[in-house]
């Protein structure tokens, strides 16, 4: 099938834009698409979602090996295989661990799926400049993976250019494509139309904007008449060819013998999930059953074991603590046995108080002790291992998962009248370290069999955890129907 990347070099060039507007054109055209985001990004993702309508899914080096991320390409690509893969860059194109590696950045994904790339590059206030900038892109070709020991490829084959006047974009392309010899595939134009703001987790999501389909809508009008679409599927087409026989990437995990329900919270207040963890519990044998802490009045009946994803739970904190019933019923679950796993957000709502954004208090479900509340900025951000400090619940000692973090929300403990921070309230279960440097913090907290901290875990990077949930939920299920 078709492949195409998106890359750009600093993040803010307009990658999102120009994906979304793409997705909504090939949508238009009926060309099958699949959609993926590079790195371990929630939002973009549920913008894609929200434009083609199908799950898109996240592509990260760091996360899993070249075999397991081209295992995760093609089971996205599944059933699409006449249309177009489409690949939304993270961050800057060659951007990656400890922010001086190539790994685990756009460049290494490219170079492991062999995907053509577009280079999108914010023009605004520059002409020919830019023709060094983009010559340093297309030529720049590090080796990647551990020690440098693939070499690169340089997988730009064309441009388009954001924030340009249509007057000037005539001249600039011929310039461009004369003294560089790479294909100038269209411009994106000021859009002020397009009202897509941020918060402290990146951008805001896409249910909070009352007409994104409108805006969306919009946009495709503009670039169709702006983009070379023949051009850009052409370029496509360079990554096209037979692929290789299709492979599971949570195929290690054995098929569970027994079925179970395993709530997943999902609204506006949780709604982070690496698509690949769903799935890896579904190969185990759950049955997924969503619910939503904010609106409904207790868990789902006859659930087996429970996933509290990230968010921004707390914009909701005064809804939440409103859900009483809710809040009791989770409570009486994790005090039960069931099986829970809080991140980052999920974690927060596990506490005894979270405050929300002006410094108000709310009581939450108090499995945890201490307060969720906004710190003076990223405490601890980025890639991260954990290992298992002792036996757990669902980790043996010595045990590694990999994960990210990526939160302003810290969690403090007060004792005395005064604020303990040290990030968590209780006896710590897990060492977190960063892959480049020597930085490493504790994490995650357990209380019987509910697992909880900052942490977002990518479940395929240790199956152990996966099965021992798996049967966990399982030996809930059979004590609780004796």
């Amino acid at each position: 099938m078709k492949k195409l990347l998106i890359a750009a070099p600093k993040s803010g060039s307009g990658k999102t834009i120009l994906t979304c507007g793409l997705l909504e054109i090939l949508k238009r055209k009926k060309i099958p698409t699949a959609s993926f985001k590079c790195g371990p990004d929630y939002i973009d993702p549920l913008f894609h979602k929200r434009v083609i309508g199908v799950e898109s899914r996240n592509l990260d080096s760091f996360f899993e090996t070249p075999e397991g991320l081209k295992n995760v390409f093609f089971h996205g690509c599944q059933g699409k295989e006449k249309g177009l893969a489409f690949v939304e860059g993270v961050m800057g194109y060659f951007d990656g661990l400890a922010g001086i590696l190539p790994d685990a950045s756009t460049y290494e994904i490219a170079n492991v799926l062999d995907i053509p790339a577009i280079l999108v590059v914010d023009a605004k206030g520059a002409s020919l400049s830019l023709a060094a900038l983009i010559k340093g892109f297309s030529e720049y070709c590090p080796p990647v993976g551990n020690d440098g020991h693939r070499e690169g490829k340089r997988c730009i084959k064309g441009v388009i250019l954001n924030r340009v006047s249509p007057m000037i974009y005539p001249g600039l392309k011929k310039t461009l494509e004369a003294e560089l010899g790479i294909l100038v595939a269209g411009y994106i134009p000021n859009l002020d139309f397009l009202h897509i703001e941020s918060r402290h987790l990146g951008l805001v999501l896409p249910n909070e904007i009352e007409d994104l389909q409108q805006q969306m809508g919009k946009l495709a009008d503009v670039l169709e008449k702006s983009l070379d679409l023949e051009a850009i599927l052409k370029i496509a087409g360079e990554g096209e060819k037979e692929e290789e026989a299709f492979r599971d990437p949570v195929q290690n995990i054995q098929d569970s013998s027994k079925a179970f329900r395993l709530g997943v919270a999902r609204d506006e207040a949780f709604c982070f999930y690496y698509h690949e963890n769903l799935r890896a519990m579904e190969r185990a044998g759950a049955h997924l059953v969503e619910f939503s802490p904010l609106h409904q009045k207790e868990l789902p009946k006859d659930l087996d074991g429970l996933l509290l994803g990230g968010g921004y739970p707390e914009l909701y904190a005064g809804k939440l603590a409103e859900n009483e019933s809710m809040k009791a019923s989770v409570y009486e679950a994790s005090q039960k046995g069931m099986p829970i796993h809080g991140e980052c957000g999920g974690y927060l709502y596990l506490l005894e108080y979270l405050e929300n954004p002006e410094g108000i208090p709310y009581p939450m479900t108090g499995i945890f002790k201490g307060m969720g509340k906004k710190g003076t900025g990223l405490k601890n951000f980025g890639y991260i291992t954990l290992t298992a400090k002792a036996d757990m619940a669902f980790f043996s000692k010595g045990s590694k998962i990999r994960g990210h973090e990526f939160h302003y929300w810290q969690a403090v403990c007060i004792e005395n009248g005064q604020e303990q921070d040290n990030n968590y309230p209780c006896k710590t279960q897990m060492q977190a370290e960063k892959p480049a440097g020597k930085r490493s913090w504790q994490a995650m907290e357990q209380k019987g069999n509910t697992l909880a901290g900052f942490p977002h875990f990518y479940y395929p990077s240790c199956l152990e955890f996966t099965r021992n949930f798996a049967s966990a939920c399982v030996r809930f299920h059979d004590r609780n129907v004796l």
